[in-house]
């Protein structure tokens, strides 16, 4: 059990380093390599693609292979995809960031899973923690990037580094696999959920269309605030350092909401994130560039609705295929739908010359993620019963 929490605290570190610390070097790898601007949308599109179409062929392989193992292929394909981006051509920084995102894409729909298999009591607590840990990362990596990138004088060294915590990821999963594979039998036995029959459920509507928005929403900024703040005449070093600050804050905003969760405040919790996340976007477009640090405090807010969305899908199902099932299916469908926030706005800005309609229409989103938000924390359930654990006042970490 130690060895899994140790895997959930690395697998959370690595599950957004790769995408944020590319996001801070994206106009320094531009002016490297050259390339124009529907590269330049496409990259940090990739990702979102990966995590839909992977992200669908993961339950299959999980049923295959078993989930541990999976999720070491996953770390392998990480691996291999950072280190291919440290090669200096345009159509390797392509390859690379599609083999990685694709190895991410698995580990992304498998940590619910693994998360009630081996923490069935615990998934609040849990999914908080590797919430954290994931923010915690991918601040560091829009933080220190640029910075590396002057000290070796290499944007796609600083890329490359991101290999080595991947590396020591997948020192601590291999245990785990190896212990799960004697248990292989049982796995051959579980029963595959299908994950297509729950778009005609409510909650799976709801939770996927929930997934998808945050997904557009996080991608966006994500793949673009370095180049929006650029833009608007700030240094490059500064606006990573920005995005930085945005994970920082959703580590104690995500400590707060899944408290809340814990409590049984499902409601509460929603709103305070994506409320949040709508303000964030609001002041982005209305503020100067002088007071760019108010809606980076809103939108690391917002950021939290990632974990709430996870808690909604480990907690939705009987069993560990059927939470499987509706990981995949939010993260399937929910990224393919996804991609069409950075790819468009990337390429709608360098059409325009200006971030002006981008954001507003990331503030439409933002508001239908209010009104779903709404509608799926009404609907879902206070108290379960079996393996996890009862939200009342005495489930909190």
């Amino acid at each position: 059990m130690a060895l899994a929490l140790v895997a959930i605290v690395l697998l959370g570190v690595n599950l957004r380093v790769a995408v944020a610390s590319a996001a801070a070097l994206f106009p320094a790898l531009q002016e490297l390599l050259g390339y124009g601007p529907l590269v330049a949308a496409l990259l940090p599109t990739i990702p979102v693609l990966c995590f839909a179409f992977a992200g669908l062929a993961a339950t299959r392989l999980m049923r295959l292979m078993g989930l541990e193992r999976s999720m070491v292929l996953a770390l392998v394909l990480l691996t291999a995809g950072l280190s291919i981006r440290l090669a200096p051509a345009t159509s390797m920084l392509l390859l690379g960031t599609i083999v990685a995102m694709s190895g991410l894409a698995v580990c992304n729909v498998a940590m619910p899973s693994f998360v009630r298999k081996y923490f069935p009591q615990r998934t609040a607590g849990i999914t908080s923690l590797y919430s954290i840990t994931m923010s915690a990362g991918a601040a560091l990596a829009s933080g220190i990037s640029v910075p590396i990138a002057l000290q070796l004088d290499s944007p796609l060294a600083a890329l490359g580094v991101w290999a080595i915590p991947t590396l020591a990821t997948l020192a601590v999963v291999a245990p785990l696999a190896l212990g799960a594979r004697r248990n292989r039998n049982e796995s051959n036995a579980a029963v595959h959920v299908s994950p297509w029959p729950l778009l005609a459920t409510r909650r799976g509507l709801l939770i996927t269309g929930l997934f998808t928005l945050q997904a557009l929403l996080v991608y966006s900024i994500v793949g673009w605030l370095p180049s929006i703040l650029v833009d608007r005449g700030m240094d490059a070093t500064a606006a990573g350092g920005l995005l930085g600050g945005l994970q920082l804050v959703t580590i104690p905003a995500t400590i707060l909401v899944m408290a809340l969760a814990s409590k049984g405040l499902l409601r509460a919790a929603f709103m305070i994130a994506s409320g949040a996340a709508l303000v964030g976007f609001l002041t982005l477009e209305l503020l100067p560039i002088q007071l760019a640090l108010l809606p980076t405090l809103f939108l690391g807010i917002g950021f939290t609705m990632f974990p709430l969305v996870m808690l909604a899908i480990s907690r939705s199902g009987d069993s560990v295929e059927e939470s499987s099932a509706m990981s995949s299916l939010a993260q399937s469908v929910g990224y393919v739908f996804a991609a069409i926030g950075p790819f468009s706005l990337g390429l709608l800005s360098a059409l325009l010359g200006s971030w002006t309609l981008p954001l507003w229409l990331l503030v439409a989103a933002a508001a239908l993620q209010v009104l779903l938000a709404l509608w799926l924390s009404a609907s879902m359930p206070k108290r379960k019963t079996g393996r996890l654990e009862q939200v009342d006042a005495n489930a909190g970490e």
